[in-house]
């Protein structure tokens, strides 16, 4: 991509004296004749470079510049490296190693002591992940549909999309795309796809960008009470944050949350194996006890 490269050649230049139009074409697989507008673009956006022509000559920013050569930082230049290591653990290709590698050499390896922050966006199925991003990362950028058979909680069924947006929310990747079925922008679970292709092309449509706040996305349907015992404080903490629960006298956790759907909550609330009792709703509650008894039933001896 030209802005990747453009970066890429002004970190060289703040970096060395002087280089060739050969040379950086090299680096970045490009014709020197691709370097020299580059270098012409850089140029209009401010940027004092100068190129000379003859033995001894190169590209190189202007000398009465380098008193203020700080265009990114350490500190920039390392978040930068971050953002996209990150991107690179889901990554099929070596894209983002290699762009690494032009921006600052080395860096593609093991991070330096002074990178800090270490961010891995993979999940359990990265490699299946992996395909599935490089695939819908193409089709956002050539326009074309993407197909795919879809399991969700309401069903399962094949599904064409309009690409829009790649995301990455609540710890899990999503397509943002126009559903050619239901003739709307919906939010596809990238883990929940299979049989993953790319179609035809398409016009691309006005797209709005997905709202993705929590009200919006899991809605509060149901208010949730429970007395969860006190060594299951850390899944408490990790699921919904300290301001979830109280601690009783006994050790025992109150808890108290909402959720989006009826079997979200009663699994939630199942899931701490008998040790959690479900306060409110009374209907929930209700459930609760016919399921215990449903479960009691089905390992009788």
């Amino acid at each position: 991509m030209k802005t990747d490269r453009l970066i890429g050649i002004l970190s060289i230049l703040m970096k060395k004296d002087k280089v060739t139009a050969p040379e950086l074409a090299k680096v970045f697989e490009v014709s020197p004749r691709t370097i020299l507008r580059d270098v012409e673009t850089l140029s209009r956006a401010g940027i004092p470079i100068r190129a000379s022509q003859g033995a001894g000559g190169g590209i190189s920013i202007m000398e009465n510049y380098r008193l203020d050569r700080a265009l990114l930082t350490d500190r920039d230049m390392r978040a930068i490296l971050s953002g996209l290591r990150s991107l690179n653990s889901v990554s099929a290709s070596r894209e983002y190693a290699r762009l690494m590698e032009k921006i600052s050499p080395g860096a593609s390896g093991t991070p330096p002591g002074s990178q800090h922050i270490l961010i891995d966006l993979a999940s359990w199925y990265k490699e299946d992940l992996a395909g599935k991003i490089e695939t819908l990362l193409d089709a956002i950028d050539r326009r074309r549909t993407a197909a795919f058979h879809y399991t969700s909680p309401a069903g399962e069924g094949d599904r064409m999309i309009e690409p829009y947006h790649l995301v990455f929310q609540w710890s899990s990747w999503y397509v943002w795309g126009f559903c050619l079925s239901r003739q709307d922008f919906r939010l596809f679970k990238l883990n929940r796809m299979t049989a993953l292709t790319v179609g035809e092309g398409f016009s691309p449509r006005e797209a709005p960008l997905p709202d993705l706040s929590g009200d919006r996305v899991f809605p509060a349907n149901f208010q949730l009470k429970m007395r969860v015992a006190g060594r299951y404080k850390w899944r408490l903490l990790e699921a919904y944050g300290p301001a979830s629960f109280t601690v009783a006298e006994t050790g025992d956790c109150l808890f108290s949350a909402a959720f989006t759907d009826r079997d979200q909550a009663l699994s939630w609330a199942l899931s701490f194996q008998g040790e959690a009792e479900l306060l409110s709703p009374e209907d929930l509650r209700a459930e609760m006890q016919k399921i215990g008894e449903k479960i009691a039933r089905c390992h009788q001896t």
